[in-house]
């Protein structure tokens, strides 16, 4: 029930007894939303990565063209990144567990669709038919896979906002973004258990589709916000106290929570936008990374030997979020500059690699990648979480309305759309230059998405000082 209160009522804040037993409710709720937030973005990547493992079987048993192929990749990453910005306004408008639940039963919904055209051979009845099919169920794929981020992200902000976990916020949220990384990994080891048992590859989406609608009734059974187990935390206690305020006023108050914040509301959060543009050149460097190591080291050794030193790259990433979120938090949040001190360092080793990539031996590119999986890796994962949770704490939305699953899925989306362009010149430039110049491009990159943190670095390193009144006086 929702109260309109008046000057003549009082609003009940809360008292120093009750807020420990709150804190300690909080507490105690805590690992449970890291664990089914953790695993429902496990799931996402889990599902997407099983599909890329047996590409080469779709290919060979199941017909499907190599332009098929490439195309189900462009319409994920298209409506991917548009879901991104859709879903995180739906996780701030609507209960973002219900949003959860349904990109978990959509995806394992559309991978079972996936394996029913492999049973039923819809390619092999009619190729047209067989690619119309695929390529609408990839469309919603995209758009179901895009609600782990930003609505996850905000449930996790919404249970880790006491002091102690905002304190620790790069820390924990570091160690809540392993999840992608264990959802490839697990992917990989289930289709390679799937093809040398002899069982058929489609097994490789079937189990991620039956394991995505068991996390979904899990899910569903997720607390997604405090206040709905009657926990009051600091942003409860701001806003009632505002309500006290105007009650105090004599104005009616009809409390009925912090209103979902607009797109231009998020944009104008300071920061957010020159996030949004930063992170996409962060996420191209990393997709071009990601997407072309094979190509390029098959150049030079065999296709296992190349395969096993991207591999490190990815190894890489996992525990550079953890790293970058613990020394921000070590240094006081200052999460920007020391994002921008490891995009800095990038830097030198893109270079390095623009004249020496060609020579180095398999042992030195073994250490070169995997250090620049953890100077890559750490920035995209903690910008994605941590940072767009201080972004959604800013105090000129703190209490006021609910914006972290906006500001997220606006961070990833643009990211994502900026990547997926970026990535167009990466072919066109190795043709015609060589790999030198696409090195360059991505030492461009890193330098733009450095710059437009460039505000916020030098606001963390030189704060405004304030002038009190006594000092005026």
């Amino acid at each position: 029930r929702r109260d309109k209160m008046t000057s003549n009522e009082s609003v009940p804040l809360v008292k120093s007894g009750d807020s420990n037993d709150h804190l300690k409710r909080l507490k105690a709720y805590q690992w449970w939303a890291f664990f089914v937030t953790f695993g429902g973005y496990f799931m996402a990547h889990f599902s997407r990565k099983c599909y890329s493992t047996v590409k080469q079987q779709l290919q060979d048993d199941a017909g499907y063209s190599s332009l098929i192929l490439s195309e189900m990749d462009t319409v994920f990453m298209g409506t991917y990144a548009i879901g991104n910005i859709v879903s995180g306004k739906l996780g701030d408008t609507f209960s973002p567990t219900t949003v959860l639940s349904i990109g978990l039963f959509g995806s394992g919904m559309c991978l079972f669709l996936m394996v029913v055209s492999l049973w039923f051979n819809f390619e092999g009845m009619s190729q047209s038919l067989g690619d119309f099919f695929i390529l609408s169920v990839y469309f919603l794929f995209g758009l179901f896979q895009s609600t782990g981020g930003p609505v996850g992200t905000a449930v996790m902000g919404n249970w880790f906002c006491d002091k102690a976990s905002v304190k620790n916020r790069g820390s924990i949220f570091g160690f809540w973004t392993c999840h992608q990384y264990m959802g490839d990994c697990t992917a990989a080891l289930c289709t390679a258990i799937v093809l040398n048992g002899g069982y058929d590859y489609w097994w490789a989406l079937f189990i991620p589709s039956v394991t995505n609608f068991m996390w979904g009734f899990l899910t569903m059974r997720l607390v997604a916000d405090p206040i709905d187990m009657g926990i009051i935390t600091d942003d409860v206690r701001i806003r009632m106290e505002k309500n006290a305020a105007k009650a105090a006023a004599g104005e009616i108050v009809d409390d009925n929570g912090p209103a979902p914040i607009t797109y231009a509301g998020a944009l104008r959060i300071p920061m957010v936008a020159q996030y949004a543009l930063a992170f996409g050149f962060f996420k191209l460097t990393n997709y071009v990374l990601f997407f072309w190591l094979p190509y390029f080291l098959g150049k030079n050794f065999d296709p296992v030997q190349a395969n096993l030193i991207a591999m490190l790259y990815s190894v890489g990433m996992m525990p550079g979020g953890i790293i970058v979120g613990y020394v921000s938090d070590i240094f006081g949040g200052r999460r920007a500059t020391v994002i921008g001190v490891f995009m800095c360092c990038l830097i030198i080793f893109l270079s390095i690699f623009s004249t020496k990539s060609e020579e180095l031996d398999a042992s030195s590119l073994l250490v070169m990648l995997c250090i620049m999986g953890i100077l890559v890796g750490g920035p995209n994962n903690i910008i994605t979480s941590a940072v767009a949770a201080d972004l959604a704490s800013h105090p000129s939305v703190k209490g006021s309305n609910k914006s972290l699953g906006t500001v997220t899925g606006l961070i990833n989306g643009c990211g994502a759309i900026t990547a997926a362009v970026g990535l167009l010149a990466v072919g066109p430039l190795q043709d015609k230059y060589g790999w030198s110049s696409v090195w360059l491009y991505l030492i461009g990159c890193t330098c733009t998405g450095t710059l437009l943190m460039a505000p916020k670095i030098y606001s963390e390193l030189f704060p405004p000082t304030v002038t009190t009144h006594s000092e005026i006086v």
